[in-house]
């Protein structure tokens, strides 16, 4: 028993150590005060200075927030409609293709998907002129189109799980179902809708293969912009750029586990 103790923990450090080590070391070194970031030159917070003063990653990251809020949202209202359709409305003629192509965006690689959204954009820009040019909105048309089928997922498996004896009770006592809908579903599959949201709004922020091929000039995501910087070598404004995230994600996970905390404690 000790020894298989001792090995259990022993994965467990290790496991965590692969995992955090290097965010750690992105930490520490985002206030290196050398240019170079692989090399140890003294604390300095002169590069989150910097950071503030680069107008590119200013922008890029402010293009990612638009279009991950928008994308978000579009999806969580199509993939909870698009879930809905699936639990609640029977075998219907189409169902089989109807899901398959919910759930398809998240098992076609991003290659395709960006491919054959360019694709889509071009022609249509051919045809009818829109859109004059890429950017936001083919992006968020694009994450869009990919967020809504993990929306779906969510919001499905909330469904089926849940009691559909209310949903009855609400009729029998004389409500409409789209009142229903409204007063009784959507209020117990609040939670699904809202992890649906998150999980897009990371993937959004995330995504650098389908934004490339849906961006134009002056349009470049955050993770774009560091793509392309990482390519010349990483440099210590970058480590700066990571630490913020990696505290603002933390911080969001600390908020959300006392919040979870104090709603399960009893009362």
């Amino acid at each position: 028993m000790k020894r298989q103790s001792r090995f259990i923990l022993s994965a467990l450090a290790f496991g965590y150590a692969f995992l955090y080590v290097p965010l750690i070391l992105v930490v520490v070194y985002s206030f290196n005060d050398s240019r170079i970031a692989t090399v140890w030159g003294g604390f300095s917070t002169r590069w989150y200075g910097e950071l503030l003063q680069n107008d590119s990653i200013l922008d890029a990251a402010f293009l990612s927030l638009q279009v991950a809020i928008t994308s978000a949202t579009a999806a969580t209202l199509l993939g909870t409609m698009a879930g809905l359709a699936l639990a609640r409305f029977g075998r219907f003629r189409g169902r089989t293709l109807f899901s398959g192509m919910i759930s398809s965006p998240m098992v076609m690689p991003e290659v395709i998907t960006g491919l054959s959204l360019l694709l889509l954009f071009v022609t249509l820009q051919q045809l009818t002129g829109w859109p004059g040019q890429r950017g936001f909105s083919t992006i968020a048309i694009a994450h869009t189109t990919f967020s809504m089928a993990y929306v779906a997922v969510i919001v499905q498996s909330r469904l089926m799980a849940m009691d559909e004896s209310l949903e009855e009770a609400a009729m029998d006592l004389g409500g409409r179902p789209l009142r229903v809908v409204f007063d009784i579903t959507l209020p117990l599959i609040a939670p699904a809708m809202i992890a649906g949201w998150l999980l897009s709004f990371t993937l959004s922020l995330d995504d650098l293969v389908i934004a490339s091929f849906v961006s134009g000039p002056g349009s470049s995501t955050l993770p774009m912009v560091i793509f392309s910087k990482v390519k010349l070598g990483v440099s210590p404004d970058i480590n700066a750029l990571a630490t913020i995230i990696i505290v603002t994600v933390s911080l969001g996970v600390a908020i959300a586990w006392v919040v979870g905390r104090r709603a399960t404690r009893p009362s």
